[in-house]
């Protein structure tokens, strides 16, 4: 017999009880949902974030909802599997989070006054550091991408004031890091190149730039992905258009594949 199909409901609430009542009859009713852990379900949570986070940078919103749903339901699929070996369930998990919104908010559960933005996240550091955090790098992911966690921890110190007062400061930062790369990497000196020291100041380099953008407002990893989707879209173009011309790409000078690519630029 096919087990009863629970109704779409109306209010957040009902709707969040639907889903419980879904998840939990596919954990105990289906052979796949029955096998899973928290650890063979990991990779998939990753990537069901990026597909967020690229439909994020579409600007797709109905994409937006349908990954959003994908990953509320991972996040309550690990509760389950948590609850099954009395670790914590579902309500611990909400009650949880709304206790550190709570007490990290002391401004507006409180009396705690702030003039603006800075003010807060700067108190939020600070109560990480009363609630047990050995240092205020400890929520950086050691296992976050390395341009997304250079961002964090460049974030993270700011908080507590570590910061560059201008802009200018740190572009100044830059443009030493970039003399000093050039230094261990200047093939016109026709001299061996040590690539550890290069390696090393181009890690440097890269920090620096990542410390600028946030100084001004950007953030370096949607730049950087912004820029991958439009190369990628260019290069499709040029691959399109050579094709349709009867030519391989491997027979193409690169004078060739640059009038292909200006017409993609164009567009």
């Amino acid at each position: 017999m096919p087990h009863p199909i629970p109704p779409a409901k109306n209010t957040p609430a009902s709707a969040f009880d639907r889903l419980l009542e879904v998840l939990n009859t596919l954990r105990e009713e289906c052979p796949w949902d029955k096998k899973q852990t928290m650890l063979s379900l990991r990779h998939l949570t990753i990537e069901e974030t990026y597909e967020l986070a690229d439909a994020i940078l579409e600007n797709d919103l109905n994409e937006v909802k349908k990954e959003l749903g994908d990953i509320m339901m991972h996040l309550v699929f690990y509760a389950r599997i948590a609850s099954e070996t009395n670790a914590f369930t579902i309500t611990d998990v909400l009650n949880g989070v709304c206790d550190k919104l709570i007490s990290r908010h002391p401004h507006i559960y409180g009396d705690v006054s702030v003039a603006n933005e800075e003010d807060v996240k700067r108190n939020w550091e600070q109560l990480k550091l009363k609630e047990g955090n050995k240092s205020v790098l400890a929520g950086v992911p050691e296992s976050l991408p390395a341009l997304v966690k250079a961002y964090r921890i460049q974030d993270k110190v700011r908080g507590v004031g570590f910061d560059w007062q201008e802009a200018a400061e740190v572009w100044g930062k830059v443009e030493e890091e970039m003399q000093e790369f050039k230094q261990e990497f200047d093939v016109s000196q026709e001299k061996a190149i040590d690539s550890e020291k290069a390696e090393a100041e181009f890690g440097d380099l890269l920090f620096s730039l990542v410390n600028y953008a946030r100084k001004i407002g950007i953030n370096p990893e949607t730049a950087l992905e912004r820029t991958n989707k439009k190369f990628r879209k260019r290069f499709t173009y040029l691959e399109e258009q050579a094709k349709a011309d009867g030519k391989e790409l491997k027979d193409m000078t690169l004078s060739e594949m640059d009038s292909y690519w200006n017409q993609a630029k164009n567009l």
